[in-house]
């Protein structure tokens, strides 16, 4: 474990509010409120909770929920047009017919709504307002550049009384942008023409840009604009994955927090001679979050690279895999926690870390949660990084790679219990139907394949299966907080990874994964894991005893029986929770959205979507006082079958007059 507590000064009453020392930032300006009607940021408030106030849709109702609107990001001329000449005209009058829509790509944006309208990028190069009653577009601008715009969304900016609203998202070529929210405009006060070039040669360091860029919105904090970057998983030398701040008016820099600690900075010792130098990953591609009131910024920062091997790199490798808080306005660190150390499973942190209220003996403990792929949930105190709930520092296994030394423990938290399975044994192989089976314990023997767990270091020459794999446990999507409830809900997946390492002879990559099987654990024909159901789960945790409220299958295998076919399915993307008493969430690779009642775990309603929604939904007030829940829906994660839709979906209870009818 590694906490460290705050200066006592870290945070101070000052300039007549509770911020950080430094009051050179405009505060925000009262005229505009963003309410709980609304979905401003990507985890509908700073901190992540992703929970609306709405309660027109409830577990009695939730059965006449149909689609209200759908649009369809790739129009005609988007697939003819190049990005530079992509039409500003509404959406609805070009719309392509579906047997012209030819042209897909994969998205995982969730939009936001805010000042009356929705926002999203979508993986045609635009970004586009639409009105959140009808889909009609308002606006659509082309993203400056050639590179992608992040395809998990945008963020927010309400101006500060002189600078109106504005909307921010990063590029796949390093490139953040500013746009005006009313008109799509460029932000001609924002870098240079709209556009602040994040990849300087102080974080590229002579690599190829194509290295560095974004996936995830950036997070905004009164006027500042705070970027995470996505970096390469190998060689081990590349971009390095700082995190900075920007001027939300002018992009100019603030500040900038050194993710691997540099000679002469705390946690530098973590890394064994100096083998930080040029040290890639340990990056946000994740999702940041704000305690706005306290003014600290929470990272959940990822592996080191290379995510599989560090012989390169002994030591703890602070601050990889590391929950880090940060002073809002000036970027110094004040805690941080390592979920785990000296990470070789690509076990990087990158779901929103939710800041929640705890009950404890009594009093309320100010708490952030983290999950991640590792499958365990940790819940912290916000403002000194102390565990809530006591910890174990477990013994873990060792490695036959020559120059490896794994963490000889990783922590454990005494509570809650696991959130998704850790191990894997001969006897756990799947028995879903004789085929399987077969297929399963004939791959074990013929590979010599080794089982085990948690944390099972890959093998030279013979490969592992590692329970959770690399894609969790969680991932990206995280989980949604009831506050009435005391519930955080989080979709898992049980998906185990193949793994093992092969000498290369070359010295700046000794070891590679390649001539060995790797991959998911499962029949990759027909997409069926090898160990035994539930493969996904929706899991409800009381976050004040610390232990499971309820269970639930997510996802169905379409491919078996109508008996059998009740497995829970992989799932990329995350919950969202409501007033009305329900979790919505798609993610799932099985084409499915559905509502599960908050208390019980009872799935309510399904709706079969075009393609798999490897995306967090949102739920917002509509102008004309309607309830709508809407989602992203394409498929093409590494989870699904290829791109089959360019829909976005927003659902609704019948209007009223339709009742009457």
């Amino acid at each position: 474990m590694h906490w460290i507590r705050p200066a006592a000064c870290a945070v101070i009453a000052f300039c007549g509010a509770a911020v950080s020392m430094s009051c050179s930032l405009t505060p925000q300006p009262d005229a505009k409120i963003v309410t709980r009607a609304d979905w401003p940021t990507y985890g509908q408030d700073d901190g992540g909770q992703r929970y609306s106030a709405l309660a027109q849709i409830t577990p009695e109702n939730v059965a006449e929920l149909t689609p209200a609107w759908t649009y369809r990001m790739a129009t005609r001329k988007t697939q003819d047009a190049a990005s530079s000449e992509l039409p500003q005209e509404r959406n609805a009058a070009d719309r392509a017919t579906p047997a012209a829509r030819v042209f897909f790509a994969p998205s995982e944006v969730t939009p936001l709504m805010a000042d009356g309208l929705l926002y999203l990028s979508t993986p045609f190069q635009r970004i586009v307002a639409l009105r959140p009653e009808t889909g009609e577009e308002v606006w659509s601008t082309a993203s400056p550049g050639k590179g992608q715009p992040s395809f998990r969304g945008v963020e927010y900016w309400r101006g500060d009384g002189e600078t109106g609203p504005r909307i921010f998202y990063g590029t796949r070529d390093g490139s953040l942008v500013g746009l005006d929210a009313h008109t799509g405009a460029l932000a001609e006060s924002f870098g240079q023409n709209g556009v602040v070039d994040l990849a300087t040669p102080s974080v590229v360091r002579g690599q190829a840009t194509r290295s560095y860029g974004m996936t995830s919105p950036p997070k905004v904090w009164r006027n500042l604009v705070i970027t995470g970057s996505a970096v390469q998983e190998m060689p081990a030398r590349g971009a390095a994955g700082d995190v900075r701040a920007w001027d939300a008016r002018t992009g100019a820099l603030m500040w900038t927090f050194h993710t691997v600690p540099r000679e002469g900075e705390a946690g530098v010792e973590t890394w064994e001679g100096d083998s930080w130098k040029d040290r890639s990953g340990a990056n946000v591609w994740g999702f940041i979050t704000v305690d706005a009131e306290r003014g600290i910024v929470y990272l959940p920062i990822a592996a080191p690279a290379w995510d599989r091997y560090g012989g390169d790199r002994r030591g703890d490798n602070l601050f990889s895999t590391t929950l880090v808080a940060l002073d809002a306005a000036t970027g110094k660190r004040i805690w941080h926690f390592q979920v785990v150390r000296h990470d070789i499973w690509d076990f990087d942190l990158q779901a929103p870390p939710m800041l929640v209220d705890v009950s404890r003996s009594g009093s309320t403990i100010p708490a952030v949660v983290i999950v991640s792929k590792n499958g365990l949930m940790f819940v912290l105190d916000r403002t000194t990084g102390k565990p809530v709930f006591d910890l174990m520092d477990r013994p873990m296994p060792g490695s036959n790679v020559p120059g490896e030394r794994p963490s000889l423990t990783q922590p454990f938290p005494e509570a809650p219990p696991p959130l998704s399975r850790l191990t894997m044994t001969e006897a756990d192989i799947a028995t879903v139907t004789p085929e399987l089976e077969a297929y399963c314990r004939k791959f074990v023997t013929d590979n010599k394949v080794l089982l085990g767990g948690p944390y099972l270091p890959a093998q030279l020459n013979r490969p592992t299966v590692n329970f959770p794999g690399t894609q969790g446990g969680a991932n990206w999507g995280g989980g949604a907080f009831d506050p009435a409830l005391g519930l955080v809900f989080v979709n898992v997946l049980n998906m185990g990874q193949v793994q093992g390492l092969v000498a290369t002879g070359d010295p700046d990559q000794p070891y590679t994964n390649r001539g060995l099987p790797f991959g998911r654990f499962w029949q990759q024909e027909t997409r069926l894991m090898c160990q035994q159901p539930p493969w996904g789960e929706m899991v409800a945790v009381d976050v004040n005893r610390g232990e499971i409220a309820w269970r639930s299958v997510l996802g169905v295998s379409d491919t078996l029986p109508p008996d059998l076919q009740a497995t829970g399915r992989p799932s990329m993307g995350g919950p969202i929770a409501t007033a009305g008493g329900l979790v919505f969430v798609g993610a799932t690779d099985d084409s499915r959205f559905r509502a599960y009642d908050s208390r019980t775990g009872k799935e309510v309603w399904t709706w079969k979507l075009e393609a798999s929604a490897h995306a967090t939904p949102i739920t917002y007030l509509g102008a004309d006082g309607r309830q709508y829940v809407a989602v992203v829906s394409t498929g093409g994660s590494f989870l699904s079958s290829p791109v089959a839709s360019d829909a976005v979906v927003a659902f609704a209870l019948p209007k009223a007059d339709d009742d009457e009818k």
